[in-house]
Order: C-alpha cells, then sequence, then structure tokens
C-alpha cells in the first residue's frame, strides 16, 4: 500500500514539473534584453508579435511587476500577466515588454513607513527626481519608441502594486506618451492626476476591497482625483480579494479588448 502511494505521489510531482517545465517554455517567447545607457542598467523580456515585421509599426504594451519580483533574473518579471498577452497575441499582435527592477530599488518615489503592528503607510511624492530604476525605465521607454517599430499613437502601460505606483508616476512624467493604462493594486500622489488626466484616453484601475498590504483607498482616490481632472476613469474593486488583485485583473475578458481599443 505504502509503495502504491509512493507511486501516485512521484507521478504527481513529475506531472507538476512537466506543467511548470512546460510554462515556463512558453514564456521563453520573450526575448531576454538588457538595456544600458551611461549608468543605466535595466533587464527586460520582449516579445515581437508572430511574423513580426520589422518595416512596419505595433502597439506597444509595458507592464511593470511588483516588489516581489524584483533582482536580476530578468526571469521574475514574468510571473503575472505575461501569460495572458502571449496566449492572446494573434488577437492583438503587440510588442509586449516586462523590465525588472533592481533589488535595491523601487519604481516610485513613495515613502512608506512601518509601525509596530506591521501596517505600513504610503507617502506617495508629488515630484522630485525618478528612482534609479526610473529612470533607466524611462530611458528604455524613449529607446523602444524611437526604434522605428511602434505605434506611436498606441503606447500602453499597466503593472501591479509597486508597479501599479510605477504607472501612476510614469503617465505623470511622461503624460503624452500613453494611450491608455491599467494600475493594479497600486496608488499615486493625487496631486498629480492633473498633469495627465486629459492627456491619456482612459485609465482602468483595479483593486482588491480587502487589501492588506496596499489599502483600496489608494485607488480610490486616484480614481476620484482622476476624474475629477477630467480623465475617462473606470474602477474595479473585487469584493472579498486582498493584495492578489492582479489574478482578477490579468483574467477580465474586456481587458485587452479595452486596452487596444485606445488610440491617441
Amino acid at each position: 500500500m505504502k509503495n502504491h502511494t509512493f507511486q501516485i505521489l512521484a507521478l504527481l510531482l513529475l506531472l507538476l514539473a512537466s506543467i511548470s517545465t512546460q510554462a515556463q517554455g512558453e514564456l521563453d517567447a520573450y526575448e531576454r534584453k538588457v538595456y544600458t545607457k551611461g549608468n543605466d542598467t535595466l533587464p527586460y523580456r520582449i516579445l515581437y508579435p508572430k511574423g513580426f515585421n520589422p518595416s512596419k509599426e505595433y502597439p506597444l504594451v509595458l507592464v511593470l511587476h511588483g516588489a516581489g519580483e524584483r533582482g536580476d533574473d530578468n526571469e521574475s518579471q514574468l510571473v503575472y500577466g505575461a501569460k495572458r498577452f502571449l496566449e492572446e497575441q494573434e488577437q492583438f499582435p503587440a510588442i509586449v515588454v516586462f523590465p525588472q527592477c533592481p533589488k535595491d530599488s523601487y519604481w516610485s518615489n513613495v515613502d512608506i513607513v512601518q509601525d509596530e503592528s506591521g501596517k505600513r503607510t504610503f507617502n506617495f511624492q508629488e515630484g522630485g527626481k525618478p528612482t534609479e530604476a526610473m529612470h533607466s525605465l524611462m530611458g528604455l521607454l524613449k529607446q523602444l519608441r524611437k526604434s522605428g517599430n511602434v505605434a506611436k499613437d498606441r503606447v500602453y502601460l499597466g503593472g501591479l502594486s509597486m508597479g501599479g505606483m510605477g504607472t501612476f508616476e510614469l503617465l505623470r512624467r511622461k503624460p503624452r506618451t500613453f494611450a491608455a493604462s491599467f494600475p493594479i493594486c497600486g496608488g499615486g500622489a493625487p496631486e498629480s492626476a492633473k498633469k495627465y488626466a486629459k492627456k491619456v484616453e482612459s485609465v482602468w484601475i483595479f483593486h482588491g476591497e480587502v487589501d492588506g498590504v496596499v489599502p483600496v483607498e489608494h485607488s480610490r482616490v486616484m480614481a476620484g482625483a482622476l476624474e475629477k481632472a477630467g480623465a475617462d476613469v473606470k474602477l474595479t474593486v473585487y469584493p472579498g480579494v486582498n493584495h492578489n488583485s492582479w489574478d482578477y485583473a490579468f483574467k477580465e475578458p474586456e481587458l485587452l479588448k479595452w486596452l487596444f481599443s485606445q488610440v491617441k
């Protein structure tokens, strides 16, 4: 009986390993590259449309990962969202880029204060110099837009958690660049919303109602500030969902259809 149980467990482990290897193999479609200029270095993965034509222009999607995926392996940043764009690349052909923030940096300028109980307070800065990661990110974005392969009226931005915060900040720093954005469980400085509210065609914000890491109020405040400033904005709050609202956002049936329908 014991041997039979061990055999079943071994088969399950082999099956799980096979599924994991297959999933990673699929994501190998995202080519490994590194942006370097001066002191700036930023690993990134890039997905080109099937049958990519270098003389043609395509939409560009920039996706910013969360704090847990920081590093230099140029792989962890693909954990969330990458598969969705890969699966639907025939219907929505685009250049999709997932940069990776270094472990010792952050996408956005935000002071995070943690009290004795572990509760964190996020103080988003309205201005100031970009972090090293954001500076490199802006350099990469500039390089991509100058490649000759990007339709400049169809550049899109999104991100989760730390990447959602980076999304709001990059919208502020490059207000005329993006046709649409989708910040997930992030936050930003509401005072800066007026700088880009009327320049971005549309913003779709996502958050979990009971987020214990980044309070949902940050997204509600940003949605309110953007709407007040004249933006086309919608807010989706998932009832009973904690910080992992990206699991739901990336499964939204209309997400990519909505995103790629926006033109600057």
